[in-house]
């Protein structure tokens, strides 16, 4: 099989984040002083004291954070500094927005690793489709039990269940992602999904396949509030790129990609949005320096995320891991038929005993099964649960 030659990674753990030999940045990084001395200028101002008492706590964890670090004292457990892409956007954030921003990157970072449980998630991420146009030799959708039309499982989110979901995340939670299991510009609501989103997060989220850039919606991720855009893209050479992207085509991406770039030149140069092209690291001939010189160009940040084998998530052979998986403290997936998930690896929902259309994200996230998943992850029993027993994430 084409999928057997391509992905020879063999990955035994699946942390989060990026290797940092798998990430470029473009932009210059803020030097930590620089970072401690606008935090301590903001905390005698009305940012600060509109902060709920939980997120002004935080930033005063990261001020000490930054003064240990300044002064060279070992940072503890709960300590916490910004690193790697969290300087891109930092330096991207608007006036006002400093320490919110710190309050939301502790949580996101920190929550999960120190195992802490608020009334919401550090990130929530909403699928505006289940559908995809791509066939990808590392993604679930070449899984016919899930991506056939008549599996139950294919679908587009209604713009009312979304705006449900969004109404209760406002003043909540800061990172939204839009994307989980299918391309999300193949919804026809998808710009009203953007609209309806502007002004109400500070880390929303679009992630794309790059396929379907129209000028409408190119427009409508420059002027809706998106902060990060990611568009997947494993490779620089076409040959490749359409063996890992299965129906995808190189010269389409190109044209894309060019229309997206002259777009925002000409329109929002100004722009304090992020792009990203992100691609699965499956084999050693993936080049993140290759990836950097051809698509610079493009983007502010180019990056490898860490493979995991989620096209064969229910086959995978169970494991020993004993660490809890991270997920359970960071995110929570909305699927487009309303049905609430703790991961996409298990992208057939076997776990969820939850739906938005009769449950709040609240309830849902602090409810007696979602701690029974937590409980049995701490208690290292993970093995108890599918998928969880196959998965590597931690």
């Amino acid at each position: 099989m084409i999928s057997d030659r391509l992905i020879t990674e063999k990955p035994q753990v699946k942390l989060k984040g990026f290797r940092s030999s798998q990430i470029k940045i473009i932009p210059a990084i803020p030097k930590d002083n620089d970072i401690l001395r606008t935090i301590v200028s903001l905390k005698s101002t009305q940012q600060y004291s509109g902060l709920s008492a939980k997120s002004r706590a935080l930033v005063d964890r990261m001020e000490e954070s930054y003064g240990k670090k300044i002064k060279g004292v070992a940072l503890e457990d709960a300590d916490y500094v910004l690193s790697g892409h969290e300087f891109v956007e930092w330096d991207r954030l608007e006036k006002g927005q400093e320490l919110r921003y710190l309050a939301y990157r502790y949580r996101y970072s920190k929550f999960p690793e120190l195992k802490i449980i608020d009334d919401y998630p550090p990130c929530v991420q909403i699928e505006p489709s289940s559908i995809c146009n791509f066939r990808c030799v590392m993604c679930y959708q070449t899984d016919a039990s899930f991506s056939s039309r008549n599996s139950g499982h294919m679908g587009f989110l209604g713009l009312d269940l979304f705006k449900k979901a969004v109404d209760e995340l406002e003043g909540h939670v800061e990172a939204i992602t839009l994307a989980s299991r299918g391309e999300p510009t193949l919804n026809k609501a998808f710009i009203p999904m953007l609209e309806y989103c502007r002004g109400k997060f500070l880390g929303l989220k679009v992630n794309s396949n790059a396929s379907i850039m129209s000028e409408e919606i190119v427009h409508a991720l420059f002027s809706n509030d998106v902060s990060t855009i990611v568009f997947s893209i494993d490779s620089a050479d076409k040959k490749r790129y359409e063996e890992i992207r299965v129906g995808g085509k190189f010269v389409t991406l190109l044209q894309n990609l060019e229309r997206f770039r002259n777009i925002r030149q000409k329109h929002y140069s100004a722009s304090k949005t992020i792009v990203r092209i992100s691609g699965v690291k499956i084999n050693d001939d993936q080049n993140i320096d290759h990836m950097n010189e051809a698509w610079k160009k493009y983007a502010d940040i180019i990056a490898f995320t860490n493979y995991t084998p989620w096209q064969s998530a229910y086959e995978n052979p169970a494991n020993d891991i004993e660490s809890p998986c991270s997920e359970l403290w960071r995110r929570l997936f909305v699927w487009q038929d309303g049905r609430v998930n703790p991961c996409d690896t298990d992208y057939k929902s076997t776990l969820s005993r939850w739906n938005l259309g009769t449950q709040t994200l609240s309830r849902i996230w602090n409810s007696s099964e979602y701690n029974e998943l937590r409980r049995l992850h701490l208690a290292k029993e993970r093995n108890k649960i599918e998928p969880c027993r196959r998965c590597i994430s931690v």
